[in-house]
């Protein structure tokens, strides 16, 4: 939660979610999946919301990676669903 409230302050982020993707060697590590702002939103913008984390979080809190989506999905309640993010990641 609390990187994604960190996140959510960043002005080229319109939503966002953290989760736990595979990592073969520690079994997940964390993971942004960010809805930008800017929809042409490309590396540099990557590179700078792990920046933004890496100052103001620990190391081992920061996510080891981006993914832009166009939508994050939430139910009509606001609710997100973070186990439909995780299955785009984790095969059974």
């Amino acid at each position: 939660q609390e990187i994604e409230d960190l996140l959510a302050l960043h002005p080229g982020v319109d939503d966002v979610a953290i989760i736990g993707v595979p990592e073969p060697d520690m079994g997940e590590q964390v993971w942004a999946v960010v809805k930008p702002a800017d929809p042409t939103a490309g590396e540099e913008v990557r590179e700078e919301l792990l920046a933004y984390c890496r100052e103001r979080l620990s190391g081992f809190k920061c996510p080891r990676g981006v993914d832009f989506v166009d939508e994050l999905p939430r139910l009509p309640t606001g609710k997100l669903l973070k186990r439909d993010l995780r299955a785009r990641y984790w095969t059974e």
